[in-house]
């Protein structure tokens, strides 16, 4: 502790530099801790797990939502196979199919079947009663309503369609978050695609063992039908429907290697130079009894301090800024919504430690391989 207190006073000597330094390492910090969490959000909504039990039932060879249209009397022949424990037929309009940050999606599904099938959304404000009631009315996700200002009881309209909010939703699955939720024959008469006809159906199977044998089932019912089927589970959907966002967060990941790369130079030049302005000074420290590892350890711990500062700052700062500004990512009517996770904050902080302790192991050599006559005449 005698060693890290002389550290965190040798920083403050030199306050301008450690400033700067600082300041430069949280930009760096910053940028890596924003492509984390473009990545992890990506992995969370295409990574298949055990908990997974959704399919997405969606017109052959179509992807956008309005290329893909499915008669909605194929509903009670879908609930009727083994396996299926829930079906919700949804229309989907979109005011983008290509790949943007501003995306609004509306979600048409039967009201009375929402909680019923996705029990988890809940009513943050408002009320989902007036939900049911009013023909015009929507659920907005808490993201999306971020996103866009909107409370409970105000109006907006976009892709042509005008409604009310009656709610503000959350729920533990992203999509939700990002989408606004009305009436399916609203948006069906709204959209003019007709009543009877929606984009896709959503399936809840009783176990994720079943999701490959349900959905074999589903296309081989409907594959010689006028609108035949390809059925896939949700993540799957999502990870081949979006390949246009998929491919340009991919390529982020160089802007974080960049980042870690500018970080550790940083730092490391950053202690250097204060390991040779402090030749004499090392000396005398060495004179009056402090060992060659004593005076290493106090350029490790300053190369620590330099990069725990900067990372902090720049971990949290990222987090704030995601949290401010709610950015959503869209795809072909799918959303991902950029949410920092406790992941991105702990891999954010350890890497700034690797790097202050990595950029700061050859200042510490310098420090200690020189004779100790040579830099007291120095």
């Amino acid at each position: 502790m005698k060693l890290l207190s002389l550290a965190l006073k040798n920083l403050t000597r030199n306050r301008l530099r450690s400033l700067l330094t600082i300041i430069g390492v949280a930009s760096g910090m910053f940028l890596y801790a924003s492509v984390q969490t473009m990545q992890f959000s990506l992995a969370e909504a295409t990574e298949t797990n055990a908990n997974d039990t959704t399919l997405v039932v969606y017109r052959e060879n179509r992807f956008c939502p309005s290329t893909s249209r499915l008669p909605e009397h194929y509903l009670p022949t879908i609930q009727r196979i083994e396996g299926v424990r829930e079906v919700i037929p949804i229309q989907i309009a979109v005011n983008n199919c290509g790949a943007s940050l501003d995306v609004i999606t509306f979600r048409g599904v039967p009201p009375e079947a929402l909680n019923k099938y996705n029990p988890n959304i809940k009513v943050i404000e408002g009320s989902f009663e007036d939900f049911k009631n009013r023909s015009d009315a929507a659920l907005v996700g808490q993201h999306f309503a971020s996103r866009r200002g909107l409370s409970a009881g105000d109006k907006f309209e976009a892709v042509g369609v005008n409604v009310t909010v009656a709610g503000i939703i959350t729920s533990n699955s992203a999509q939700d978050e990002n989408v606004a939720y009305v009436h399916l024959p609203f948006l069906q008469q709204a959209t003019k695609i007709g009543l009877g006809t929606v984009t896709q159906f959503n399936v809840k199977v009783d176990d994720s063992s079943q999701l490959t044998t349900v959905s074999n089932k589903i296309d081989e019912i409907f594959k010689s039908d006028q609108q035949p089927t390809n059925t896939r589970p949700e993540k799957a959907f999502f990870a081949e429907t979006a390949k246009q966002m998929i491919e340009l967060i991919s390529f982020t990941r160089w802007l974080g290697i960049g980042a870690v790369a500018a970080v550790l130079g940083l730092v490391a030049n950053a202690v250097l130079l204060i390991v040779r302005g402090r030749v004499k000074e090392t000396a005398i420290l060495q004179t009056i009894g402090f060992s060659r590892s004593a005076i290493a350890r106090i350029v490790i711990y300053e190369g620590l301090l330099l990069g725990l500062l900067g990372g902090v700052a720049g971990v949290l700062g990222a987090v704030a800024f995601f949290k401010w500004k709610s950015f959503t990512i869209g795809n072909e009517g799918l959303t991902l919504a950029l949410n920092p996770s406790s992941q991105v904050i702990v891999a954010g902080l350890t890497v700034s430690l690797l790097l202050g302790l990595l950029a700061s192991l050859y200042p510490a050599w310098k420090a200690t391989s020189r004779p100790l006559v040579d830099s007291l005449n120095s």
